[in-house]
């Protein structure tokens, strides 16, 4: 799937209210148990990424990688941000349609 399929699914997910952005919203998505999937961008920190694979394992959501730059996630939502979640599961199975997995080991993290 193109990126630009993704980005238009990431634009058709907010429009519809179904989109969190940002590392703090997200992290609060997963405690809530809204988000269906999080997407990391392809240039998300590694001090990030630990924080938002740590979130996902401890509430049991699925991480992707996303496979677009901050940049090309910006272009799609008007706002550049590394990670995104889901709150749709029909939009999240689209989005994840193709990508890969970031497989999180739970034993890595003390919950």
């Amino acid at each position: 799937m193109s990126s630009s399929n993704k980005t238009g699914i990431i634009s058709m997910c907010r429009k519809a209210g179904k989109l969190v952005m940002g590392m703090d919203m997200v992290k609060d998505a997963c405690a809530l148990g809204n988000a269906k999937a999080v997407f990391a961008a392809a240039d998300l920190s590694d001090k990030s990424l630990k924080e938002v694979r740590y979130s996902c394992a401890r509430y049991g959501v699925k991480l992707y990688a996303l496979g677009l730059t901050m940049d090309e996630v910006a272009e799609g939502i008007g706002k550049r941000t590394g990670v995104i979640a889901m709150v749709d599961s029909g939009f999240a199975k689209s989005c994840a349609k193709g990508l890969e997995e970031i497989v999180i080991d739970k034993d890595e993290f003390d919950f």
